[in-house]
């Protein structure tokens, strides 16, 4: 929940950044965005609003909101909007503005600690330049900085009242467009499309804690101090959406009934860091690298998904505690992703679930303090689990009260599973499959209280009995479980070559076969 006022606060601090609404002359982009501030229930004052040969200038401009228990507030000395004589509106404001949120008390804080937390950050934007062309019907703005920042000035209260804590983020060589066509009346929807790019961001966070709260042992702690520095390169970014007025988003699932949907894309490409922590035991490090990273998602009333992934990272760790002098973390490729309904739906509808972890590998020092002398193979791991399939929702997943009345009744059913690819490879060993199941939800009774499925999953094991031998030969399993695992192998797999097993595992008949021998 916190994240998500978080998020919500942030979108809000970006509209001063960014003016959400345009039209042919001065008067018409600012009332138009004072008009959008106003939906979004953001209330707005001027100590002047007056004309200026062709340029509108907007002077002492103060806004406040509430959202979800956050409040906030924001001023801006100065906002110019100036006809250009050509159709279009270029749009300055003030180089400098404050923006403050104000966060209240966690619901489970102590009565000493109930108290709200403020934090008010320092937005810098020299040289921004935004101009608005097209009608008044649909107005777009291409806006440019050569920075952007974004710097915490300070932070009240319980929570952080002993932490001495500064941050910066800064964007460079920004670029992009924004269209935004609003809607008309309390009930009318809003379309969003916008675009970005950016050269780079870098993130400084310094902080020092003076009175930590006491070691495990009881002794008492001292000072810390943290350092963390972050760049990342070649940003771009996009989204697209149909809004709704801030009343009307209250209620998630209400709301995507009425039409909300969002959707975008976030890319960065090569990404440095590095993080010290020091205290009394030492100084702890963190460092790496990333060769790019994305995230994407889309929501609507029928759909929500989310996708992420990251190639060739390095982490490298180094602390007191830590025996010996680096731990090192690699792979070439993480990513996840989901697709799933979220509301009720007449027909089955498609989900998906993608975990990948591509050649992670870690030190020889951590390989060593379970294998020292050097028995199992350090081939890089890798996970794969990629799946899709078929289900009917009986419930809107974003209706906690629907939710709640459901109990422990499954919100829908599963109608059909692929498997895609199944893919485990770790110390010479490696197991991969793929499948197709269907479900009968029908029948509960002959696979008890599970919907009787249809189809065969394909299973292939290679080096496992390798594997199990030398996990006997180090001590690290019992003579009596491999025995076990063998035994159980054997009822359900053939011997296709050496060290190699494979298995075809059918659902068919209201029963259960393992390389064509019925088991149930």
């Amino acid at each position: 929940m916190r994240i998500r006022r978080l998020a919500g606060s942030t979108a809000l601090v970006m509209a001063l950044a960014a003016p959400a609404m345009a039209d042919v002359t001065p008067e018409q982009v600012w009332e138009n965005w004072l008009a959008l501030a106003q939906s979004n229930g953001q209330t707005v004052t001027t100590e002047s609003v007056v004309r200026d040969g062709d340029t509108l200038v907007v002077t002492g401009l103060s806004l406040d909101f509430a959202q979800e228990g956050v409040t906030g507030e924001g001023s801006i000395g100065e906002m110019r909007f100036t006809d250009q004589g050509d159709g279009t509106v270029a749009v300055t404001m003030s180089e400098n503005y404050p923006i403050s949120l104000t966060f209240p008390p966690p619901p489970d804080a102590l009565e000493d600690e109930n108290e709200p937390t403020t934090i008010t950050v320092d937005i810098t934007q020299p040289g921004l330049s935004i101009i608005a062309s097209g009608d008044s019907a649909e107005t777009t703005y291409d806006f440019t900085a050569p920075t952007f920042t974004v710097a915490l000035t300070s932070i009240e209260g319980v929570d952080a009242a002993a932490v001495d804590a500064k941050a910066e983020a800064t964007l460079s060589n920004v670029t992009g467009t924004y269209l935004f066509v609003a809607g008309e009346g309390e009930a009318a929807t809003s379309d969003l499309t916008s675009s970005f790019a950016a050269d780079s961001m870098t993130l400084v966070v310094n902080g020092t804690d003076p009175d930590p709260s006491p070691a495990d042992d009881g002794t008492a702690a001292g000072p810390s101090t943290v350092k963390v520095n972050v760049t990342m390169n070649d940003i771009t970014g996009t989204t697209d959406g149909t809004l709704l007025a801030t009343a009307a988003m209250a209620d998630m699932a209400s709301a995507l009934e009425a039409g909300f949907t969002s959707e975008g894309t976030f890319n960065i490409g090569t990404t440095t860091y590095d993080m010290e922590v020091t205290d009394p035991t030492g100084v702890t490090k963190i460092t790496g690298t990333g060769e790019s990273s994305n995230i994407a998602f889309a929501m609507d009333a029928t759909r929500l998904s989310y996708s992420g992934g990251a190639k060739n990272a390095v982490t490298s760790i180094s602390a007191p505690d830590i025996p010996f002098p680096e731990v090192k973390i690699t792979y070439g490729e993480a990513a996840f992703g989901f697709l799933m309904p979220v509301g009720v739906t007449e027909e089955p509808a498609d989900f998906t679930f993608l975990t990948r972890l591509v050649d992670f590998s870690i030190s020889e020092e951590i390989w060593a303090l379970f294998d020292p002398t050097n028995q199992l193979p350090r081939d890089p791991a890798t996970l794969i689990i990629d799946t899709k399939g078929t289900a009917k929702l009986a419930v809107n997943l974003m209706d906690p009260a629907a939710m709640e009345a459901m109990g422990d009744a499954p919100p829908g059913e599963l109608n059909s599973l692929d498997i895609t690819e199944l893919r485990a490879k770790v110390a010479g060993a490696e197991l991969t499959g793929t499948g197709a199941l269907t479900f009968d939800n029908t029948d509960l009774v002959t696979f008890g209280g599970m919907p009787a499925p249809t189809g065969k999953i394909d299973l292939k094991l290679t080096g496992g009995n390798t594997l199990m031998d030398k996990l006997v030969q180090m001590g690290l399993l019992p003579e009596d479980q491999a025995m076990g695992f063998r035994m159980m192998l054997s009822m359900f797999a053939n011997a296709t070559g050496e060290d190699e097993l494979s298995s075809v595992l059918e659902f068919k008949d209201g029963g259960f076969f393992a390389n064509g021998q019925q088991l149930q």
